[in-house]
């Protein structure tokens, strides 16, 4: 079979054309369905004996597709195929790899239909192939079943909280143990967490295949207002070049903040019990409109520091940022305004006061430099004591480049967006405590 498409792709269009011609309709209707016809080349198994097909690329790219694309022809060519289907939860494995647009059942053509049975979490294909779905965050489910082949999607986001992406990785590889050339394809979008940087590394004795890819690789089919939007929302960041591009980020050395850490502390969801919120704001300089950092920060019932929003603004008139920190305030249900006053205290609070008089500001000033206000809060984001409800690149672009000893290596000409968020989790987390307590008795 793989003869015959190595023709097919390597035959010229005019040759490909008048073959397509001489078929029927069922044919025709057939050819639909071949992947190798419609794949790009980066989104087809490489040659070779690899172990590990690493796909790691930027959002849009056609991962998923890929990966179902190969369960699919594993699945045909081996009735006695038994695959592991793996990703972050039973959730995700059902809606994106099973169920989703470009999961299996939207990628096997009618007459050979695969069934989904979703009690017991198995994708049975007509010919007796078998795919069974895991979460990475039951690491023990993967102890015990053995497997021919295995796929497992967005490995960078498998849950990182008591080792669990590594030992859901380790018990998969002791569990592919069946058939003669087990293999496993990883699809992920790249990000600094163990597991990727341990797979990339796999790559130096060759049981590691790897595909780059970027999002605009795929740009012919989709949407020119979602690739405007993600230029226009990202562009220029480094996570840009993180989710768009598909490159894998190194950390600065000497940061104060290293990605890994950000990633592990990352939490979509916040929590609705949070007990104090304050915002955080580093005024700019100059009235003529440098960027003014805006972080909205709170602290739950369980004492952790929870990131809910970045609503910094770049090149505005004081009044514009102004009304921009009470908007926040008042969204958030803000307890306080911390703002910084080094650069004229006076102006700050009278511009806050003129866009809402109501606002509880409280003036701060700094007398050590940025870096080293920001080093105990740092501290507690190794602590585990902070968590990211949701993705801020450009905040956290700003984080990461920040250097011990003082320097500032990250974009822009100073890290506004980082000091308001040392301001507000300062106040929340390292301030004089408020809650009372019983020194003696």
């Amino acid at each position: 079979m793989s003869e015959r498409l190595d023709w097919i792709l390597s035959a010229s269009p005019e040759t490909r054309n008048r073959v397509v011609a001489a078929l029927n309709a069922d044919e025709r209707k057939e050819l639909d369905w071949h992947w190798f016809m419609q794949a790009r080349e980066p989104q087809l198994p490489p040659a070779g004996d690899w172990r590990i097909w690493l796909i790691m690329a930027g959002r849009g790219f056609g991962k998923t597709r890929a990966g179902a694309e190969w369960v699919r022809l594993i699945a045909e060519e081996n009735c006695e195929a038994r695959i592991a289907l793996v990703s972050s939860s039973l959730t995700e494995a059902r809606s994106v790899m099973v169920e989703g647009e470009s999961g299996l059942l939207a990628c096997c053509p009618p007459d050979r239909q695969p069934i989904f049975e979703s009690s017991l979490r198995r994708v049975r294909f007509p010919n007796g192939a078998q795919a069974q779905l895991f979460s990475a965050a039951e690491p023990e489910s993967l102890r015990g079943p053995q497997f021919s082949h295995a796929w497992c999607d967005e490995i960078g986001k498998w849950p990182l909280s008591h080792d669990r992406s590594t030992r859901a990785w380790d018990n998969l590889l002791m569990g592919l143990r069946l058939g003669s050339d087990p293999r496993t394809v990883v699809t992920t979008t790249p990000r600094a967490v163990p597991i990727v940087q341990r797979l990339i590394d796999g790559q130096k004795n060759e049981s590691v295949v790897l595909t780059h890819g970027s999002t605009y690789d795929n740009a012919a089919n989709l949407p020119r207002r979602f690739l405007e939007a993600i230029n226009s929302e990202f562009g220029g960041t480094q996570l840009a070049r993180q989710e768009i591009a598909g490159e894998m980020l190194t950390d600065l050395e000497g940061a104060l903040w290293r990605r890994s850490t950000i990633e592990q502390a990352r939490d979509p969801v916040h929590s609705d019990d949070l007990r104090r919120i304050v915002v955080g704001v580093d005024p700019p300089v100059s009235s003529s409109g440098d960027e003014c950092g805006i972080v909205v920060a709170g602290i739950g019932q369980d004492g952790i520091g929870r990131v809910l929003a970045d609503c910094s603004i770049s090149h505005a008139k004081p009044h514009a940022w102004a009304e921009r920190v009470a908007t926040a305030a008042g969204e958030w249900n803000a307890d306080r305004v911390v703002a910084e006053a080094n650069q004229g205290g006076a102006m700050v609070e009278s511009v806050l006061r003129a866009a809402n008089a109501q606002l509880p500001i409280r003036l701060v000033h700094a007398s050590r430099g940025k870096v080293a206000r920001a080093e105990p809060v740092a501290a507690l984001y190794e602590a585990g004591k902070v968590y990211h409800c949701g993705s801020f690149p450009a905040l956290e672009d700003q984080m990461c480049g920040l250097l011990i000893g003082g320097e500032y290596a990250g974009p822009g000409r100073s890290p506004d967006r980082a000091d308001a968020l040392v301001w507000a989790l300062t106040e929340l987390m390292l301030g004089p405590r408020t809650n009372p307590s019983v020194r003696s008795i």
